[in-house]
C-alpha cells in the first residue's frame, strides 16, 4: 500500500509537468508551425494544444488528494474503556468475576497490561521455567482473559522477581527500569485511551503483599498522571513525517488523560478496604451466561494449570460445583478521581464520554517542618512521600505500616533515622518488643550528620504461634536523653 501511493503521487507529478509543458509550447504557435514534419509525420497545429494540457492538469488535480486533508482518528481497535495493569499472569484473577461483568453484560471494552511474564513462577505441569515457563504463562493468560471476552493483552517483559525475606517495592522497581517501563505504560494509556484505570495497591498490606504487585500499582499510578501531558515522553504524541511511509520515529499518539484510578489488593485481610470504593457481588448470575460471576471467574482462572494456587483451584471448584473460593464481592479502593464522585459509587460513575483536560498533581513537596529523629524506612517512607506527591490524598488513612511474617521467620525491617539540625546528632535507638520476640540487631547509638538521614537496617525473629495474630513492635528514639520520635509497625504473626 505504501509502495503503490508512492507511486501514485511520482504519477501525477509527472501529468502535471506534462500539462506544463503543453500549455508552454502552446504559447508559441509559429515556432511549432514552422514544423510542419516530425520524422515523416504532420504536425498538428499548436493551438489545439491549450484545451489538452488544461485536461492533462484536470486530471492530475482530480487524480491526487483530495480537496480537504484530514489527519486519521485514533485506532478504535484499542480503545478501551477499562485499562487493568498488573504485574504477573493470573493477578487478574483477583477481580476476573468483576471484569466478567464488565466486558460480558456492561458492556465495556477492557484491556489489560502485565508488566511481567510470571518467569519465576512455578510449573505444576511439566519442567519449562524461567523464559520458557514465561511464554507458556503468556500463553495461559490470553487463552484465560479470552474466555470473559478480554482480547487486546499486552505484556512489558520486566523481570519476574524472586520473592525474598520481606517484599520492598523498590526491589522490583530497580530490576524492572522503572523508567523504561513507566514510558511503556504511558504509551499503553495513549494508545488504548482508557476512561478508567485500575490496579494493584501500592501500599506494603499483611497477605501476598508481592513487591511486583505494589510496583505495578506504582508505576500505573505515574503513568495515570504522564499521560495526559504532551510534554512528557513528546516523541510518543510528535506528529510522523510520513505515516504512509516506512522509518518513522515519532509515533502519532494523542495525549490522554484517563479520569479515574483505582485499586486492587492481595491482602490476606479485607477490613481495611471497607467503604474505601465500590464492592461488586459475585454471586449475581451473569444476564448473558446464565452462570454466577463467580463460576466465570473459576473458568478464567483454571487456565492458569502451571500455577498451583490459581488454575487447580478453578479446574476443582468447577469440577464440584464449590465455587465458595470465588463467591466473595470483588472489593477496589478509589485512588482519585479527577471527575469526582463517591468512593463507593460505581467504577465509571461521573465519567464523561470526551477526552478529559490534563489532571496536574502536586509532586513532590518538601516538608516544611523537620521529620522526626526516626521512622520506618525502605518501602514505608517511599510511600510517605509517594503518595501525596501524586495526590493520593487517601492513602495515608487507609492503614497503618503493617507486615506479615511467618511464624519464626527471621526478617529485616528498614529505620530512618533524620536531623533537621546544624550540628551532628546522637541517636539512641531501642525496640519495644512483644513476649517471644528477638532482636538481631538494630537497637544501638548512631550519629547523624547535619542536615542528613541515616539508614538503619534492624532484625528481627518472630515467635511461632497456634494461630495468626497481630502484634504491635515500636522503635523508640532518643537524643541527649529526651525522647526524639518512635516508629511502630504493625505484624501479622502467622500471616505470610
Amino acid at each position: 500500500m505504501n509502495l503503490w501511493a508512492s507511486t501514485a503521487r511520482h504519477a501525477v507529478f509527472r501529468l502535471e509537468n506534462l500539462a506544463f509543458a503543453l500549455a508552454t509550447i502552446s504559447a508559441k504557435p509559429a515556432l511549432a508551425e514552422s514544423r510542419p514534419l516530425h520524422r515523416g509525420f504532420p504536425v498538428a497545429p499548436m493551438r489545439a494544444f491549450p484545451l489538452l494540457a488544461f485536461g492533462l492538469f484536470l486530471a492530475a488535480r482530480l487524480a491526487g488528494a483530495p480537496a480537504a486533508i484530514s489527519s486519521p482518528p485514533p485506532d478504535e481497535r484499542f480503545k478501551a474503556d477499562l485499562l487493568v495493569i498488573i504485574a504477573h499472569p493470573d493477578d487478574e484473577t483477583l477481580i476476573a468475576g468483576y471484569l466478567a461483568r464488565a466486558v460480558l453484560d456492561d458492556h465495556r471494552r477492557v484491556a489489560v497490561v502485565c508488566t511481567t511474564r510470571g518467569n519465576a513462577g512455578q510449573n505444576l505441569v511439566g519442567f519449562e521455567q524461567a523464559a520458557s515457563l514465561a511464554e507458556i504463562r503468556e500463553a495461559e493468560a490470553r487463552a484465560a482473559l479470552t474466555a470473559i471476552g478480554i482480547r487486546n493483552v499486552w505484556f512489558l517483559r520486566a523481570p519476574d522477581t524472586p520473592a525474598p525475606e520481606v517484599h520492598d517495592v523498590l526491589r522490583s522497581l530497580g530490576a524492572w527500569n522503572h523508567g523504561q517501563i513507566l514510558g511503556e505504560l504511558v504509551r499503553f494509556i495513549r494508545l488504548t485511551r482508557p476512561t478508567v484505570v485500575i490496579t494493584m495497591l501500592p501500599d506494603v498490606v499483611a497477605g501476598e503483599n508481592h513487591e511486583d504487585h505494589q510496583a505495578a500499582g506504582v508505576i500505573a499510578t505515574e503513568a495515570f498522571d504522564l499521560a495526559g501531558d504532551p510534554t512528557k515522553l513528546p516523541e510518543q504524541v510528535a506528529t510522523p513525517e510520513d505515516r504512509l511511509f516506512y522509518g518513522n520515529l515519532m509515533e502519532g499518539l494523542r495525549p490522554w488523560q484517563p479520569q479515574k484510578l483505582y485499586f486492587f489488593t492481595d491482602a490476606s485481610h479485607l477490613d481495611f478496604v471497607k467503604g474505601q470504593g465500590p464492592e461488586y457481588s459475585t454471586t449475581v448470575v451473569s444476564p448473558s451466561q446464565h452462570v454466577s460471576y463467580a463460576r466465570l471467574a473459576a473458568t478464567e482462572a483454571s487456565f492458569h494449570r502451571t500455577q498451583g494456587d490459581t488454575g487447580p483451584p478453578g479446574e476443582k471448584a468447577l469440577a464440584t460445583g464449590d465455587l465458595s473460593f470465588y463467591e466473595p464481592p470483588v472489593p477496589f479502593v478509589l485512588g482519585k478521581s479527577p471527575v469526582g464522585g463517591t468512593p463507593t459509587g460505581d467504577v465509571f460513575e461521573g465519567t464523561v464520554a470526551r477526552p478529559f483536560a490534563f489532571a496536574a498533581v502536586r509532586g513532590f513537596q518538601p516538608q516544611s517542618s523537620p521529620k522526626p529523629a526516626i521512622e520506618l524506612g525502605g518501602p514505608w517512607a517511599f510511600y510517605a512521600d509517594f503518595w501525596p506527591a501524586h495526590n493520593l490524598d487517601r492513602m495515608p488513612q487507609l492503614l497503618a505500616p503493617e507486615l506479615g511474617v511467618g511464624g519464626g521467620q527471621n526478617f529485616p525491617v528498614p529505620l530512618l533515622l533524620h536531623n533537621g539540625t546544624d550540628q551532628v546528632r546522637v541517636v539512641t535507638v531501642r525496640v519495644q518488643l512483644p513476649p517471644g520476640w528477638t532482636e538481631v540487631k538494630g537497637s544501638g547509638v548512631f550519629a547523624v550528620a547535619a542536615h542528613d538521614s541515616s539508614p538503619v537496617q534492624a532484625r528481627l525473629i518472630a515467635p511461632r504461634t497456634t494461630k495468626s495474630e497481630w502484634q504491635q513492635i515500636t522503635w523508640i528514639a532518643e537524643t541527649e536523653g529526651q525522647p526524639a520520635g518512635s516508629a511502630t509497625l504493625r505484624v501479622l504473626v502467622g500471616g505470610q
